[in-house]
C-alpha cells in the first residue's frame, strides 16, 4: 500500500509542478479569450461560501463587478461585513450582502438555505469555495469530524437545499465546486470520518477532495433534465491565507512560484459566466478547460456503486432528501 501511496505523491508532485504554478497559469492565461469574461450579470443572483477572503472574495468581487447580486456566506460577522464594504467600495455594486454561517454546523447549513429559498430568488451561480484543511482530529457539534464537516456535509446539503432556486434560473444556473489538485492522491473511501487512529488531516482532505468530483457527477446525473449545470474545478497552487496557515512548508518551497489569488479565483468566475451549453456537466476544469480526474497508472478510479454508496451516506448523515444515481466513470 505504501509503495502505490508514494508513486501518487510523486505522480501528483511531477504533475503539478508542470502545470499548478504561477508560470503555468500565465502560459496557459495566453490562450484565454477576453471576451469569455465580458458578461452582463445585472440582476443575477450569486451565492459564494467562504468569501471574505482568497479565491472565494476574488470571485465574489468579480461576479460583483458584472452586476451580480452577490450574497456572501462567512462564519466571522465582522472580517464578513469588512468584505462585503471593499466589495462595494472596489465594484460600485451596492446589491452585496453578507449571509452569517458557520458551515460545520449542518443547523446553519439548513438555516441558511431556508434564509435563501423564502427571498423567492432565481440562483444563477452557486459557488461551493469555503474549504477547510485542520490537521488535528475535531468533532463538530452534529458528531462529524470537522474537514468532512465544511469540505463535505455543508457543501451537499446547500447545494441540494439549494436546488429549487437553482431551477428558477434554469437553463443558465450552475454549482461550481472548488476542489482541490490533493484529489489526483486519493480514491473514495467509505471511511468518510477517518476512523484510524493516527489522524492526518491532510489525507482527509484529499479525500474529501475526491468525494466532491464524485457528488458532482451525481448531481449532474440526478438533475440533467432540470437545466442546472454542475462544476467542478481545481485553482492551482495559490499563495492564500489557508495555505500559508495548513501547508507553510510547501508555501515556503514554492516562494515565489505560487498563483496570485485572482489567478486561481480566473476558472472560477470563467465558470460562473459561460452558457451551460458550452461547458460540461459534471466534469473537472482547469485553467478554463477539461482536466483529467484521474492521473496516469495512480488507481484513484472507481466504480459507480462505490459512489452510490458513499454519496447515499452522506445524504444520510446530512439529513437530505435527496436521491442517488449511479454514475459510471474512468
Amino acid at each position: 500500500m505504501w509503495i502505490v501511496e508514494a508513486y501518487r505523491t510523486t505522480a501528483f508532485s511531477l504533475y503539478g509542478t508542470l502545470y499548478f504554478t504561477r508560470s503555468a497559469f500565465l502560459k496557459h492565461a495566453a490562450g484565454f479569450k477576453k471576451e469569455d469574461l465580458d458578461v452582463d450579470m445585472a440582476g443575477k443572483n450569486c451565492v459564494v461560501t467562504g468569501a471574505n477572503t482568497g479565491i472565494g472574495f476574488a470571485s465574489a468581487e468579480a461576479l460583483a463587478a458584472r452586476g451580480a447580486n452577490v450574497f456572501l456566506v462567512c462564519r466571522n460577522k465582522e472580517k464578513g461585513e469588512k468584505a462585503v464594504s471593499e466589495i462595494k467600495s472596489k465594484t460600485g455594486n451596492d446589491k452585496v450582502e453578507l449571509e452569517l454561517c458557520d458551515l460545520s454546523s449542518l443547523k446553519e447549513v439548513k438555516e441558511l438555505a431556508t434564509r435563501f429559498l423564502s427571498m423567492d430568488k432565481a440562483l444563477y451561480v452557486l459557488v461551493n469555495n469555503a474549504g477547510l484543511m485542520e490537521h488535528e482530529r475535531k468533532t463538530t457539534a452534529d458528531g462529524l469530524e470537522l474537514n468532512f464537516a465544511v469540505n463535505i456535509a455543508a457543501s451537499y446539503t446547500l447545494t441540494e437545499l439549494l436546488m429549487p432556486a437553482l431551477e428558477k434560473a434554469a437553463p443558465e444556473s450552475r454549482v461550481v465546486t472548488v476542489s482541490s489538485g490533493g484529489m489526483y492522491g486519493s480514491s473514495l473511501t467509505e471511511d468518510l470520518q477517518y476512523s484510524d487512529d493516527k489522524f492526518n488531516g491532510l489525507v482527509q482532505y484529499s479525500r474529501n477532495k475526491r468525494l466532491q468530483i464524485a457528488m458532482t457527477e451525481n448531481w449532474a446525473k440526478l438533475y440533467g433534465s432540470k437545466g442546472v449545470g454542475f462544476y467542478t474545478m481545481h485553482p492551482g497552487w495559490v499563495d492564500t491565507e489557508g495555505v500559508a496557515k495548513s501547508l507553510s512548508s510547501f508555501r515556503e518551497k514554492f516562494q515565489g512560484k505560487l498563483r496570485t489569488i485572482d489567478q486561481g479565483a480566473d476558472t472560477i468566475v470563467w465558470l460562473s459566466l459561460q452558457p451551460n451549453s458550452k461547458l460540461k456537466s459534471g466534469e473537472f476544469y482547469f485553467d478554463r478547460a477539461l482536466a483529467p480526474k484521474h492521473l496516469a497508472a495512480c488507481g484513484t478510479g472507481y466504480k459507480p456503486q462505490l459512489a452510490a454508496k458513499i454519496i447515499s451516506k452522506v445524504r444520510q448523515i446530512c439529513g437530505v432528501d435527496a436521491p442517488v444515481r449511479e454514475v459510471n466513470v474512468a
